[in-house]
């Protein structure tokens, strides 16, 4: 069947065809398209309605939208048509009013989708498509600590700039104590893993005691320095500094960058550190409550959900062996966790939160 073709010039030929070609646009658009080629070779509007499996009344109109609006009229619904909502006006804004200023009766922190639907009188579908539409997701929460130390974007900065920019003929360590390692051992044997099913572990633990890990890791290579003590007082972080001190060569300095834990500081560190041989030593202490500020933290994690998490120690000697050996096997190909965050940003950051809390403070004082 053959009728006048639809007038149409190369450039929208073309587009024509990459729609209908398409796997992105919608199937709307897409359909037309199709629809829409046929008529410019000249396929009469009964034909491309069967083809496309729409009513020829269908085919005319988009036809006439064309020659109205060109490709930008492909696939657009006429004003009047389509799918009429199917909430009420103001539902939207209701429930995000609701989800950000009100708590249910029952005094739940927070809301479901079936709470709220009830309280606003539409379906939990709905209420979880408001949702996602705006990014709210109230069943989560993220923990959080804005420092209050006075020093904090100084220390910041100190800190920051020696991971972004270590000094030459030095070898910078991050420190910190894991302390309370417990031996945990489960109070019945686990499952193995097998297919359609994950391996399993009780819930419930027995403590077969505790010990501290020290650790310092060197963030050009990664490698990691550690020892296990029963306690973590002075006289321990000043045996493991002194670790730390033989495993650098001479001639070059020693850089520690630690947290502001009262052992750290104690009066035999600080006369240890006075002596004319430890001119090499520099201490850079992070802000107070800023443990993210650690690199070793992150290696601890490392540790924690590769060994420890799901390890069973039925005493403290097997909970130092199984952490000796992982630490050895992570020194043979370690990797160094690269710092990128410029200090500004943090400091960018850190205000921002400041004025939240600021914020908050005062609408909860009035």
């Amino acid at each position: 069947m053959t009728a006048a073709a639809l007038p149409v010039s190369d450039e929208q030929r073309a587009e024509l065809a990459r729609m209908a070609a398409s796997t992105a646009l919608p199937h709307r658009t897409v359909v037309q398209a199709r629809g829409l080629l046929l008529a410019c070779d000249g396929v009469a509007n009964e034909e491309i309605a069967r083809r496309c499996a729409v009513d020829s009344d269908t085919v005319r109109r988009w036809r006439k939208r064309f020659v109205d609006k060109g490709i930008a009229g492909v696939g657009v619904i006429a004003k009047g048509r389509g799918r009429k909502p199917s909430l009420p006006a103001g539902t939207v804004e209701k429930v995000l009013k609701i989800t950000h200023r009100e708590r249910p009766a029952d005094g739940s922190t927070q809301w479901s989708t079936r709470t709220l639907a009830a309280r606003v009188g539409v379906g939990k579908d709905a209420i979880a498509k408001i949702w996602a539409d705006h990014g709210l997701t109230p069943w989560r929460v993220e923990t959080f600590k804005v420092s209050n130390d006075p020093r904090f974007e100084e220390k910041l900065v100190d800190v920051v700039g020696l991971y972004l920019n270590p000094p030459a003929r030095a070898v910078v360590f991050s420190f910190d104590e894991k302390t309370q390692c417990q031996a945990l051992d489960r109070t019945q044997p686990s499952l193995p893993m097998k297919k359609g099913r994950a391996g399993t572990m009780t819930h419930d633990y027995k403590r077969n005691g505790t010990i501290d890990l020290f650790a310092a890791m060197n963030i050009s290579t990664g490698e990691v320095l550690t020892e296990l003590r029963k306690g973590h007082t002075g006289a321990d972080v000043l045996r493991f500094f002194k670790q730390i001190d033989a495993a650098v060569p001479r001639g070059l300095g020693v850089h520690v960058v630690l947290d502001n834990l009262s052992a750290h500081k104690t009066p035999e560190i600080q006369k240890w550190l006075s002596h004319k041989d430890r001119r090499r030593w520099h201490l850079h202490f992070t802000p107070t409550s800023s443990s993210w500020l650690n690199l070793i933290e992150r290696w601890f994690k490392e540790l924690t959900d590769k060994r420890l998490r799901r390890g069973t120690f039925s005493n403290v000697s097997e909970l130092t062996e199984a952490i000796t050996v992982w630490a050895e096997h992570w020194n043979l190909d370690p990797k160094p966790f690269i710092w990128k965050a410029t200090a500004e940003s943090i400091v960018e950051k850190v205000q921002r939160g400041r004025d939240t809390l600021n914020q908050i403070k005062s609408q909860t004082d009035h």
